[in-house]
């Protein structure tokens, strides 16, 4: 039973610690855009000039 009394205030200190990464996280934009950068890669870039055809189809 005694060591509830060092587990509780460790487990309360490392839940504020998480929290303050997460609040700091969400500050600096690091979850802005979660869904961009993945569609970006699927993306087929259209400017490209096509290669010329033999006439072989």
């Amino acid at each position: 039973m005694d060591i509830i009394y060092l587990l509780l205030p460790v487990a309360l200190i490392i839940v504020v610690i998480i929290i303050g990464i997460f609040f700091w996280a969400v500050k600096s934009d690091q979850f802005d855009d979660l869904e961009g950068p993945a569609h970006r890669i699927l993306m087929d870039d259209d400017d490209k000039p096509e290669a010329k055809k033999t006439g072989d189809e």
